[in-house]
């Protein structure tokens, strides 16, 4: 694979004019400091680096001039801030804001990761998805994860394994982007973040609970622990974490460009982290599969997005490998047939009623999602995501008294939608997955970026590769490991090359082809069903931006109960949807969505969670 290395002055599409960050008046010495360090090699990575960087305070709503961002952490959303007031666009502070993600949310994402990401141009009006998930070795094949009997092997066995890395996309996809789509060279983007790695950023209380919920994991791979638990300790909240190898492997690919990921130094080191790993004294887990070849051959995927159209607006969506914008296509679709069915508009009926509808809703689409979605040729997108499949459904499966019985059938996206019959089969719902962490931006100019990016399951694989400071994906367990139902096809089986099913859905909002938002979630399969919540609460509820973000929450994914948030259980709600007949099982959070939205005036409006994950952080220009 030719990659050329972004030291160089990228290829842009745009030559906008920088603006001094100072003149923006970003507060805090922090933000200036950050962006004015120099794109590379400007002293040897590796001990204490100097100061660390402060906390910088958190807010959930910003409303200002001059660009947004809203991520689950205050580092990250001042440094992609930093970018926007010096000039740059909207993937220019994507990039560098997940670049300080992979610092201060290590066990989300990071190089040793992928994502999905969906920018809105303004300046063309196109909106392009990009495909960074990782892959499956060219050795993987359907039975990978069976023993000889035909059993799946304990998915705690595999996910803290070897063979449960899939070759990253995260740095290949932050490279492509520097040099079609921004206006900076992808190592004075990666510049903030590795400093931030070298100088240390101050522990909060998600860093060090993640980091306790762990340890004994991360305790069984010697690189792990040198790393994330220094002197064998868990760092406590106000702790400073210093992550040297990070930032020589931020270095590295500054100065030789991501070939040193997918055919050089550092992808060496990661083919022996993951084919051999280095475990403590007594503990053996799965050798991995991924190869030299396996990195050669990643290749960054541009599919054409999910559109779909919802009172009056047009929602644009990942498709697949992602799940995401079929799924929250197919639901929102569903939602606007119960109001035809029933004849009133989920914005009239009582806050009971709408999250009846909605878990109703949610569980029907992933009914459909987890018999048809996944990496393999042929799948219905266009039938899954048209009004006419979604009403065929409702009116087979919808009463607004009662929550149909689960697992709720899957139906038969044909294009043949005369009648009400739209079972086809059942299907059980396949295992939950859990991680991740999302970014929203918006530049001055109207560009919209929503970005997805994870290593699969909190603290990934738990393998770190020696002297580079990341951890490891675990996203091939992301995978069924044997078909969901007997007898029922099931479209994410292993396969060589293969790219998992994804839930994540990153999300582009527009109006008369201008887009008036963005936003995405982490949360595994509650992905999908939070931007479905954020998007109805706001458009339907009429809750403003950052309620419609901190609202209690429902996820029914069409297993035997539905997930509610203790707001929820523990209240009248959970009471009424008790006697619709939903079994509820409760969790402490689902999600932790960002969002941003574009108001007249050139105006924005940045909102993110106000407790979950210990609250986001969302942040404009300039807030004058």
């Amino acid at each position: 694979m030719d990659r050329t290395s972004s030291a160089a002055a990228p290829t842009t599409r745009r030559g906008r004019p920088p603006r001094s960050a100072l003149a923006v008046g970003l507060a805090g010495a922090l933000v200036a400091g950050l962006v004015g360090a120099a794109p590379a090699s400007a002293e040897r990575p590796g001990g204490r680096g100097g100061a660390p960087v402060p906390l910088p305070p958190r807010a959930p709503v910003a409303v200002g001039t001059g660009g947004a961002v809203s991520s689950v952490d205050p580092y990250a959303t001042q440094i992609g801030l930093a970018v926007l007031a010096d000039g740059g666009t909207a993937v220019d502070a994507a990039v560098a804001t997940a670049a300080a993600l992979g610092v201060t949310e290590p066990y989300s994402a990071g190089v040793g990761g992928g994502g999905f990401l969906v920018h809105y141009d303004a300046e063309t009006g196109d909106v392009t998805a990009y495909d960074s998930r990782e892959t499956a070795p060219a050795s993987f094949t359907e039975d990978v994860f069976l023993v000889d009997d035909g059993a799946p092997l304990p998915f705690r066995d595999v996910v803290s394994s070897g063979l449960s890395v899939g070759v990253p996309g995260t740095a290949a996809l932050w490279e492509r982007l520097a040099e079609t789509e921004g206006t900076r060279p992808l190592a004075e983007l990666l510049a903030p973040a590795r400093d931030l790695a070298r100088r240390g950023f101050v522990v909060d209380e998600t860093f060090a609970e993640q980091t306790a919920a762990n340890a004994e994991r991360f305790s069984l791979f010697p690189a792990t622990a040198e790393v994330f638990l220094p002197g064998g300790e868990v760092p406590e909240p106000g702790d400073v974490f210093r992550n040297p190898g990070l930032a020589r492997a931020y270095d590295e690919i500054s100065r030789r460009g991501t070939q040193t990921l997918y055919d050089g130094r550092m992808g060496r080191a990661v083919v022996r982290a993951a084919r051999y790993p280095r475990t403590a004294p007594g503990v053996e887990v799965f050798p991995g599969q991924i190869t030299a070849a396996d990195l050669a051959a990643y290749e960054v995927l541009e599919p054409e997005p999910v559109r779909s159209d919802y009172r009056g607006l047009e929602v644009v969506g990942m498709p697949v490998p992602s799940s995401g914008g079929t799924t929250v296509a197919e639901a929102l679709n569903l939602l606007e047939a119960y109001d035809d069915l029933t004849g009133e508009q989920l914005a009239d009926v009582p806050e009971d009623a709408y999250l009846h509808r909605f878990a109703e809703a949610t569980a029907t689409a992933f009914a459909d999602r987890n018999r048809y979605v996944g990496d393999v040729p042929g799948v219905p997108v266009e039938e899954l995501v048209s009004q006419g499949f979604a009403d065929e459904r409702a009116c087979g499966l919808f009463d607004p008294d009662v929550a149909a019985a689960r697992p709720i059938p899957f139906g038969s996206p044909d294009g043949d939608y005369a009648t009400c019959d739209a079972a086809a089969g059942v299907q059980e719902a396949p295992r939950d997955d859990h991680g991740t962490t999302h970014l929203t931006v918006a530049d001055a100019g109207g560009d919209v970026v929503a970005y997805t990016l994870t290593i699969e399951q909190t603290g990934g694989s738990g393998i770190t590769v020696p002297g580079y400071g990341f951890l490891l994906n675990n996203e091939l367990t992301d995978f069924s490991f044997a078909p969901t139902t007997p007898g029922v096809p099931d479209p994410n089986l292993p396969g060589p090359g293969k790219r998992p099913r994804s839930s994540m859905a990153p999300t582009v909002v527009l109006q008369d082809g201008v887009a008036v938002g963005g936003l995405g979630s982490p949360g595994g399969s509650t992905i999908i069903t939070t931007v479905a919540q954020v998007l109805t609460g706001y458009v339907d509820r009429g809750l403003p931006l950052v309620d419609a973000i901190a609202a209690p929450r429902v996820s029914s994914r069409n297993g035997a109960t539905t997930t509610v948030e203790p707001a929820v259980a523990d209240g009248p709600l959970g009471e009424a949807l008790r006697a619709r007949g939903h079994a509820l099982s409760t969790s402490s959070e689902i999600g932790a969505a960002t969002a941003v939205r574009l108001l007249p005036g050139g105006r924005f409006e940045a909102a993110a969670e106000t407790v979950r994950r210990g609250g986001g952080d969302a942040g404009v220009v300039d807030p004058g």
